[in-house]
């Protein structure tokens, strides 16, 4: 396994300086965003793609520090009902896939989108609930009409273009929000289909990261992983549960709060997920994203990087020498 990071959180810094940062705590891999919700401060498509030997000065200023690209993240919402919104998505997404393939990456990370609730609407909307009856009718359109016959037509274009694994996050707000959704667009689109595993969006939903990582693993549906953490306020939960809109600053009042790995769940948790990982054969990058209201992004992620450098398995498996 590898020690990497979403670079987002140091998208003020120029990329070279952001490089020499990471190398010096011991990372290992960078998860890059190229437009949408991430930005593309470290890594813009359009300059990219229009000039080859901008690529190359990309890659040697990667390789030289012993670096690897985990990932491209172009985290937006192909599907959203505004029109302009749904197409920038897009663009964004399909320019990711082609530098992918220039890059020699084979995962883009994003998010699965959420359409609306007819042709005609304004905004999203993320159905969270079976009754009233109209409810079933909204998720039969978004799925049926909307949901699978894009990413049918998109997992085709990615394969073209030699990516062949598109990792959701499992992220409340769209349609893939769980193992069980991913699974079903999966069934639908096909194997190209599986998850950037981020534990922080699912713990405050009810779901243990360990079962959800074995039930995914099973299915050889883990591309990525987001090493993010979340503590959960049991006071605030038991009198107003966990779905929860006030803003993220509102810490003191909120169900649950994103915190850099270790401040949700202790070492032991964590130790249960890197070993669950391990036995479904994820081999790969855990990828740091920082969200920590109480933490500067220095020190957040500092502290991210000491405790998982404890815990990851980093020689390969030798055979069962006691049975």
């Amino acid at each position: 396994m590898k020690l990497g990071v979403f670079t987002v959180l140091y998208q003020n810094l120029a990329f070279e300086e952001m490089l020499d940062k990471i190398c010096e705590m011991g990372i290992e891999a960078i998860e890059l965003g190229t437009g949408n919700y991430p930005g593309n401060s470290h890594c813009n498509p359009d300059e990219l793609l229009e000039n080859p030997e901008k690529i190359k000065e990309f890659q040697r200023a990667i390789e030289s520090r012993g670096l690897t690209i985990s990932a491209l993240s172009c985290h937006g919402n192909p599907l959203h009902p505004n029109k302009k919104f749904a197409a920038e998505s897009h663009e964004v997404w399909r320019k990711t896939v082609l530098l992918a393939e220039r890059l020699g990456v084979s995962v883009v990370n994003g998010f699965s989108g959420c359409p609306g609730d007819h042709p005609n609407a304004k905004y999203p909307n993320w159905v969270t609930c079976s009754w009233p009856p109209e409810y079933l009718e909204v998720l039969d359109w978004q799925w049926n009409e909307v949901v699978i016959p894009y990413w049918k037509e998109e997992a085709k274009f990615a394969e073209l273009h030699g990516v062949n694994q598109i990792a959701f996050e499992m992220h409340p707000g769209f349609v893939v929000y769980n193992p069980e959704t991913l699974l079903k667009l999966r069934e639908h689109v096909g194997p190209s289909i599986g998850a950037n595993f981020d534990p922080s969006h699912l713990v405050w939903q009810g779901i243990d990261p360990v079962e959800a990582i074995k039930k995914l693993g099973r299915e050889n549906a883990i591309f990525h992983f987001h090493a993010k953490d979340t503590y959960l306020d049991k006071a605030n939960i038991r009198v107003n549960g966990v779905l929860d809109t006030k803003h993220y600053s509102n810490i003191l009042d909120r169900a649950w709060t994103f915190r850099s790995v270790g401040y949700g769940h202790d070492e032991k948790v964590w130790k249960d997920i890197v070993s669950a990982l391990r036995a479904v054969g994820y081999d790969y990058v855990l990828s740091i994203e920082h969200e920590d209201m109480l933490a500067s992004i220095d020190e957040g992620l500092s502290k991210a990087v000491s405790l998982l450098k404890e815990i990851l398995f980093k020689e390969t498996l030798t055979e069962m020498w006691w049975a």
